[in-house]
């Protein structure tokens, strides 16, 4: 299907064309080449051959793309889709773009913008991305140095299969070959990535399910919180509107399930005294005591 798609974008962009340019461009036979004319002029492009010298394959002079196989909105969903990926800093897509714009006799409408790297990020993160995806792509196995939300540094050889937004983060989801089943690493905490050029054949078709992969019911807890109303936004920004609950005095309640780990401690920590955990009661305790050893790290200062 690409090799038909870009034969189409080349008979646009030149008047005629052999087979024998074609097969050579694309690595197949002549034969080949006639076979996906007919399959193109099944599927109603209007494609022709000459004989003769100048002669070669076309297509009708008036013809347009949009006129035969998308319409209108599936045009405009494609080119939209197009300059959302360019968000995610995707080799090349703004060249796709640019080709497809033009394709379609189509103006390019910036309608959005979208970037979900970190607020100053440099060049690294957006290369790491880059050869993430380029590994996924190619099915080639990768290694690369891990922090875990326990504080444990690792070295892993990763199966990769698919990137996942989630919660304003970036994952990798994979199979690990250390651990012998399928997981998910937060790309923040990734570093070192390396390509080893090791092929492998995916051991399933889809990625395991996001959230049941990273939340395992042994590994979250039940978390009830109370907020102070001068926070009201950052908890409307940070939790579903169906875990929050106002309260006559103003202030909030959340319910909401996390994994239990060193990150969810500082993500409440974050809050300071705007925030009070109700239950479980070893959170609780956990959060005193890792409040006391704060407080004993400025007693000199004061």
């Amino acid at each position: 299907m690409n090799r038909l798609f870009e034969i189409v974008y080349i008979l646009m962009e030149r008047k005629t064309v052999t087979a024998a340019e074609l097969a050579e461009r694309f690595e197949v036979s002549t034969r080949t080449i006639y076979r996906d004319m007919d399959t193109l002029s099944g599927a109603g492009i209007p494609v022709y051959c000459t004989k003769g010298k100048g002669g070669g394959i076309g297509l009708l002079p008036d013809f347009v793309l949009n006129k035969s196989l998308l319409t209108e909105e599936e045009q405009n969903e494609i080119l939209f889709g197009l300059q959302s990926l360019t968000a995610t800093h995707a080799a090349d897509s703004g060249l796709v773009l640019s080709k497809l714009s033009s394709l379609f006799q189509k103006e390019e409408i910036n309608w959005i913008g979208v970037d979900f790297s970190h607020w100053g990020s440099g060049d690294l993160e957006k290369e790491m991305f880059s050869r993430l995806k380029m590994a996924i792509l190619q099915s080639e196995v990768i290694t690369f140095t891990y922090y875990s939300s326990k504080c444990e540094k690792s070295e892993r050889q990763v199966e990769p299969m698919k990137l996942q937004f989630k919660n304003r983060a970036w994952y990798l989801q994979g199979y690990c070959l250390q651990k012998q089943d399928f997981r998910s690493f937060k790309m923040s905490r990734i570093e070192n990535v390396h390509i080893t050029g090791a092929h492998f054949e995916r051991r399933q078709k889809q990625a395991p399910d996001f959230e049941s992969s990273v939340m395992r019911p042994e590994q979250v807890v039940r978390l009830e919180l109370e907020f102070s109303p001068r926070i009201a936004f950052r908890i409307f920004d940070e939790f579903d509107r169906s875990q929050v609950v106002r309260v006559e005095d103003g202030s909030l309640k959340v319910s909401v399930w996390y994994p239990e780990d060193e990150w969810v401690y500082g993500y409440l920590l974050s809050f300071g005294e705007d925030v009070h955990v109700i239950s479980p009661a070893h959170v609780r305790r956990i959060l005193g005591e890792k409040a006391k050893k704060i407080a004993n790290l400025y007693n000199d200062s004061v």
